[in-house]
């Protein structure tokens, strides 16, 4: 290793002595110096240790105290002498440098304003210019800045002298043919004339493969849709060898893993001070100063824009010449009601992103994609709520199956998010939500009114603070309303809506009464949404009119009673009296033979042996939601193999020691939440008939443990492997979260998949796990408040490395962070600064 650093050190004087000198290094010479630069670190590693292995050595060193560590160690010594002497018969070069040559490319023109790319462009730059990178894709929504991100790495590679010979710039959009982008790469690279044109695509391929093979050559591949074949355009592989790069953008995610781009860079909308700075550029300070009033007026307008730089320069250049606050107050009014009544959105921003829109795949996924507009601005959409929503309008077949229905629909949610129509996840990075960019919505709207030839199609003022229903023109044209989070009290009238299928209530808090005239004459009524009206606290028996209806949601309003015409809904699929805590009852559940869905969660009222008795008669119940609080409640339930297999949550609370000692708990393959609180119970068990190698709840992903005195460990979680969430609080006997004892039966590694873990009041707890976990998803521990017993992390130096974010580990006690005992000095230095003191409670 000496003599390769000394040859290093002799090689890079005589580089240097060239580069001063005006010459450029060779790329050979760059990928040497990586290599060394690679060993070298792994060579260190290695000789850190070899005081300890020697030790380990005994017998005059002819013997070891451990043959399978010596071995090992023997084996990579071997391999690195190996390596070591192969780096040194290649670090003899007879040239180093080269006259410095400038790329041959054309500079693309660029907007002469632009804003808030700086840091993306370098950190886009230094990606693509790393010896590691051959291949780099740019992804984000339509109008977002990729090409002028993309045209200004063009512009780099021309004014750098890097020993980049050709830079090659293809705009290839939707449309994806072969030949064309041939026919471009051909005329920058000098194949030109009839010949050249009348030859097959396969000959332009050898032709291109020829020419690019003897160059190191730049790609830029702008706006793809699909995966782009290389090899049948005749695009050499770029390798560290040849010094090639790739780089392309795209609006779909799904497109940069095709193109074998498995880290690639999302192109976001700006800051909201640097979305002001551009806006105020296009402006202009002259209409800006010309009156006092118009810079504050210009802000909301610019807010309105959402960051896109699209919008913010096309918006930016319609306001440059308005210079009356007349004028400004105006566009005010429009961005923020309906940003697609200005002309210039429709005319350019709107059929750039719908073009987005055109290129789903299937009506379906268009329609599904529509529906997301009819959510407030910036609102998190749950997905299960949504794909419920989509199957009972019948967009997803779901009388079949409603594990392939819910399957398709996250796939169509998966498409969405990889076409940049939505964005996932909500607080916390929860991958429960999507949501939409509000340009993005705004297009949505455009379209489902035809473009604003037929506005009254859909009537979307969610979040608009209205006091009443909306005067509407011709409510016999209206196939959806969406008044989601207003302020309407009463709703009054009978208007005729023979088209109307879809009707969004919900979150209207001030809402007290619904007359029996408004249901009459909606005949196509298929989803109805009246959740989080607090104060509603009837329903009338019309109804019962509602004869298409298969979605009604009734949870966390204050209805008493359901209504008798309820009960002759005989086409509802999905009922949710969730969180309903003024019900008295549900007697009569069975009438409604075609429920699918039911979800009771969270009710005041005491479930009865007879409720269950009804839900056992829903012969098509696929989804349950249930709460228990009696013991014989519980075991009914148990004994039921149509009600477990149907279980999606369940809580189970209030449960004394002397009803249940011991909850054995069946193998329950749908559960996805559970939450055990104030209950006496002992232990929690499986079942003895059930293998204890294969997982119980394969798709359990949350549990919340609270105030069960009784138990010792939850030793039952090493069957729940999907385990994302896990919240234990306030159980004062709990010691291990896994038994040592209990697992040693079961050759399971546990929390593969948890992502949260949250301990709280536990002053027993002295263990979570025996040995470190690699925890490959682990985002954060949470130890809150009388946990002092715990002293210890399942954690080394390995864990959480597979991890998209670093480990944050919060703590409520100040003195807890000097107790942690740490596996190793590695372990310490890795994990001690993601330590975080944090008051809370829970």
């Amino acid at each position: 290793m000496e003599d390769l650093k000394a040859l290093r050190d002799d090689l890079l004087r005589k580089v240097q002595t060239a580069e001063e000198g005006g010459l450029q290094r060779l790329h050979q010479i760059k990928v040497w110096l990586k290599r060394v630069k690679t060993i070298e670190s792994q060579f260190n590693d290695l000789d850190s240790s070899r005081t300890v292995e020697l030790q380990r050595l005994c017998c005059c060193g002819v013997g070891s105290r451990n043959l399978r560590l010596s071995y090992d160690y023997g084996r990579r010594v071997f391999l690195m002498l190996n390596i070591v002497e192969d780096l040194k018969s290649k670090g003899i070069f007879e040239e180093v440098a080269h006259p410095a040559t400038r790329a041959v490319g054309e500079e693309r023109p660029l907007q002469p304003t632009i804003v808030g790319q700086e840091t993306i462009l370098e950190k886009a730059w230094d990606h693509l210019m790393d010896d590691g990178t051959k291949i780099m894709g740019l992804y984000g929504m339509g109008g977002v800045g990729k090409t002028t991100l993309l045209t200004q790495i063009n512009n780099r590679f021309c004014d750098t002298d890097d020993g980049v010979e050709i830079v090659i710039w293809v705009v290839v959009s939707g449309d994806l043919q072969i030949h064309k982008i041939q026919k471009e790469i051909g005329e920058k690279i000098g194949f030109i004339g009839v010949e050249w044109n009348q030859k097959s695509e396969n000959q332009k391929a050898v032709d291109i493969l020829n020419f690019l093979s003897k160059k190191r050559f730049v790609l830029l591949l702008d706006d793809i849709w699909k995966r782009v074949e290389l090899t049948e355009i005749g695009i050499p592989n770029p390798t560290s060898e040849n010094g090639c790069k790739i780089a392309f953008t795209t609006r779909c995610q799904s497109v940069c893993a095709s193109m074998g781009v498995h880290d690639p860079m999302e192109v976001r909308c700006l800051g909201a001070d640097d979305a002001w700075d551009l806006f105020k550029k296009k402006v202009g300070d002259i209409t800006l100063s010309s009156h006092p009033d118009i810079p504050e007026i210009a802000r909301k307008v610019a807010q309105a824009c959402c960051g896109l730089p699209l919008a913010l320069n096309v918006i930016g250049e319609t306001m440059a010449c308005k210079k009356t606050t007349q004028e400004w107050d105006r566009a005010v009014d429009v961005s923020t009601t309906y940003a697609a009544n200005f002309g210039a959105v429709k005319e350019r921003i709107l059929p750039i992103l719908k073009y987005s829109y055109d290129n789903l795949e299937s009506e379906s996924v268009k329609t599904c994609f529509l529906y997301c507009s009819l959510f407030p601005e910036d609102d998190l959409i749950e997905k299960e709520r949504l794909i419920d929503y989509w199957i009972c309008e019948g967009f997803i077949d779901g009388d079949e199956n409603k594990k392939g229905a819910v399957g398709e629909g996250y796939e169509i949610l998966g498409t969405l998010v990889c076409a940049s129509l939505l964005v996932e996840g909500g607080k916390f990075n929860n991958k429960s939500y999507v949501k939409m960019h509000d340009v993005v919505r705004e297009m949505a709207l455009w379209i489902a009114s035809d473009l604003r030839k037929h506005k009254d199609n859909c009537i979307v003022r969610a979040g608009f603070r209205l006091n009443e229903i909306p005067k509407v023109k011709d409510w016999k044209v209206v196939s959806r309303m969406s008044l989601v989070n207003n302020r309407i009290k009463e709703i009054h009238g009978s208007p005729e809506c023979p088209k109307l299928t879809t009707l969004f209530l919900q979150d209207n808090r001030h809402l007290v009464n619904i007359s029996g005239e408004f249901f009459r004459s909606m005949p196509r009524l298929v989803v109805l949404d009246l959740s989080w009206n607090v104060n509603l606290s009837g329903l009338p028996d019309q109804i019962s009119e509602l004869v298409s209806l298969r979605y009604l949601d009734l949870s966390y309003s204050s209805i008493g009673r359901l209504p008798v015409g309820l009960l002759k809904l005989k086409k509802l699929m999905h009922l949710n009296l969730e969180s309903m805590l003024c019900l008295e009852s549900v007697s009569g559940i069975d009438h409604l033979s075609n429920l699918k869905t039911v979800r009771l969660l969270n009710l005041r009222m005491w479930l009865t042996i007879s409720l269950l008795e009804e839900l056992e008669r829903l012969e098509n119940l696929e989804v349950l939601t249930i709460e228990i609080i009696s013991s014989s409640a519980l075991e009914q339930l148990l004994c039921s193999h149509r009600l477990v297999r149907c279980l999606q949550k369940v809580s189970v609370k209030y449960l004394d020691e002397e009803s249940v000692r011991i909850l054995t708990l069946p193998s329950i393959g749908d559960l996805r939440e559970v939450f055990i609180g104030g209950c006496g119970m002992r232990d929690i068990i499986i079942e003895r008939n059930t293998s204890l190698t294969s997982p119980c709840f394969p798709n359990l992903s949350k549990v919340l443990i609270t105030g069960c005195n009784g138990l010792k460990d939850l030793t039952w979680l090493l069957f729940a492997p999907n385990l994302t969430h896990l919240n234990v609080w306030n159980s004062r006997q709990i010691e291990e979260i896994i038994s040592q004892e209990k697992a040693s039966t079961a050759d399971i590694v546990p929390f593969r998949k948890l992502e949260y873990l949250h301990l709280w009041d536990l002053p027993e707890l002295k263990s979570i796990y025996w040995n470190p976990l690699p925890f490959p998803c682990l985002n954060q521990i949470n130890v809150q408040n009388k946990c002092r017993k715990l002293t210890k992390l399942p954690l080394d130096s390995q864990s959480c490395i597979v991890a998209g974010e670093e480990l944050v580990i919060q703590y409520g006690d100040e003195e807890w962070k000097e107790r942690v005992e740490w596996e190793d000095k590695a372990t310490r230095l890795r994990f001690l600064p993601s330590c975080k003191l944090v008051l809370c409670n829970r």
